[in-house]
């Protein structure tokens, strides 16, 4: 958590060749340069190994926050807008030929790469460019929260804690704030969508997912459980633990209602990337991520309805509240193991020996950095269920004795979601009036940024060298030149 989107890669463009603008010469070359850096960036950050790529986002962030500027204006341009009290007169001379790789898209050729789409419409540059910015947020999100999961190194403190987590809310605020505002812009589009990535479910979807993901943070950043449960399996952890954790009764229902919300923005999400079809499906990793994250979020909230029976000394309502949480994520408890209050491994499809297996390979995912938290959290809330399960099953068996309800009725009683967050509307970004006097000026080079249109990441070789005294075109017949050492073979 948050999901681990790929970014997309994109060709070489040359404005210039689509548009003119009469009153800012200089525009569509600046456009060009700015989105050769994006482009040059994008397919270096792909080709970095995945322990490098989380030093490299803000190289991402700041070559797009450059470039989008940049497009507004020319998207202003062709609609006579104002931007910083200058008119600009941007004209359309032919349609623009543009390659984006989407990553949304479902992949009709598995273990490869899905084919990049053209686009021949600046709207759409728009959204590709904005849905690559948030994306980013959403990767640098994870990145801030991913010292929290690491149990190789000593324990973050409570403050580093808290940073980490309002960073990561942030730039999922930010990222939301962009989704929603590509939605609304996607929903006038009226031409046909090249990709499901260009879709307003899609971008809808990613917005709800960006909230729901906040929302789970504003729980996250008070809830001690998980910060337990991680340090119970690190082996740096010097600290004793001098009594358990609390949470005030209030806040513990509080933040089950808070985490009833964030399973609605998943179920909208999914309901969202479930039911697109034209042009395309989305594809099954993300569906599957936000299934378990709307799963995982109702699991925390039963967990949270338990912690406040436990507060209110009706244990036995408290561990019912568990099992409804990990029949949520699909745990399963044999009936007789109920009765008898053993916690077992509880895994369901495989046995405890599987169950350890997979965790471990959870932690080495996560000590790489390396798609982790691809279950949403799935894995880490059962851990958490289960300590409590077993720790307050112990005491009911040795104290208190009270009888364990059933499941089936708790989840009717389960109140309405409560918002905790509440979008501030995008503003696309806009040139400054002094970027804008500038450009008045005509180009001073011409726009030979879209030499080439591929974003291969293999290098193409350099042609071989033609042989001296060669006669021309018979080149093919000293194929033995060896580079560097212009030595031909003969044979």
């Amino acid at each position: 958590m948050p999901y681990p989107f790929t970014l997309p890669t994109t060709s070489a463009f040359s404005f210039s060749h689509s548009f003119s603008c009469e009153s800012h010469p200089s525009l569509p070359l600046n456009a060009s340069t700015r989105r050769g850096v994006v482009r040059d960036t994008l397919k270096s950050h792909k080709r970095l190994p995945p322990q490098s790529q989380a030093s490299n986002l803000s190289s991402v962030v700041s070559s797009l926050t450059s470039y989008t500027p940049y497009i507004f204006a020319i998207d202003a341009g062709l609609s006579r807008h104002t931007i910083s009290g200058d008119e600009i007169n941007v004209v359309l001379k032919t349609a623009p030929a543009i390659e984006w790789r989407p990553m949304l898209a479902d992949n009709p050729i598995p273990g490869k790469e899905p084919p990049r789409v053209k686009i021949n419409s600046l709207e759409y540059e728009i959204i590709f460019a904005l849905s690559a910015l948030a994306n980013t947020y959403t990767l640098q999100a994870r990145t801030a929260l991913h010292p929290l999961y690491v149990t190789s190194t000593a324990p973050v403190g409570t403050a580093q804690r808290q940073t980490a987590v309002a960073a990561a809310t942030k730039n999922l605020l930010d990222a939301a704030s962009i989704y929603d505002y590509l939605a609304s812009r996607a929903e006038s589009v009226t031409s046909a969508l090249p990709c499901v990535d260009l879709s307003p479910a899609a971008c809808r979807a990613q917005c709800e997912l960006a909230l729901a993901e906040a929302t789970l943070l504003a729980v996250l950043k008070d809830d001690p459980y998980p910060a337990i449960v991680a340090q119970d399996r690190n082996q740096n952890d010097t600290e004793w633990m001098y009594k358990a954790p609390t949470i005030p009764k209030v806040r513990a229902h509080l933040f089950a209602r808070l985490c009833l919300a964030a399973s609605e923005h998943a179920a909208q999400a999914h309901s969202l990337c479930a039911s697109a079809g034209k042009p395309g499906k989305v594809n099954e990793s993300l569906i599957k991520y936000l299934d378990d994250l709307r799963r995982t979020s109702r699991a925390k909230a039963c967990r949270l309805f338990g912690i406040d029976k436990e507060h209110d000394g009706q244990t036995g309502e408290a561990i019912a509240w568990l099992h409804a949480g990990l029949q949520e994520l699909g745990v399963e408890r044999k009936q007789e193991d109920l009765k008898k209050g053993r916690s077992g491994s509880g895994f369901g499809l495989g046995s405890k020996l599987k169950k350890e297996w997979t965790e471990k390979r959870e932690d080495r995912k996560v000590e790489k950095g390396s798609n982790w938290g691809a279950d949403a959290g799935k894995l880490e809330e059962i851990r958490v269920l289960e300590m409590l399960e077993s720790k307050w099953t112990k005491q009911n068996d040795t104290m208190l004795t009270q009888p364990i309800p059933p499941t089936g009725p708790l989840f009717a009683q389960m109140p309405s979601g409560r918002e905790f967050y509440t979008l501030k509307p995008f503003q696309p970004p806009l040139l400054d009036a002094y970027t804008l006097e500038s450009m008045r000026a005509p180009p001073d080079r011409l726009d030979d940024v879209g030499g080439g249109s591929s974003d291969d990441d293999t290098l193409v070789p350099s042609p071989s060298p033609v042989p001296v005294g060669a006669f021309p075109g018979t080149q093919g017949d000293y194929g033995g030149l060896r580079s560097g050492t212009g030595t031909p073979s003969y044979y």
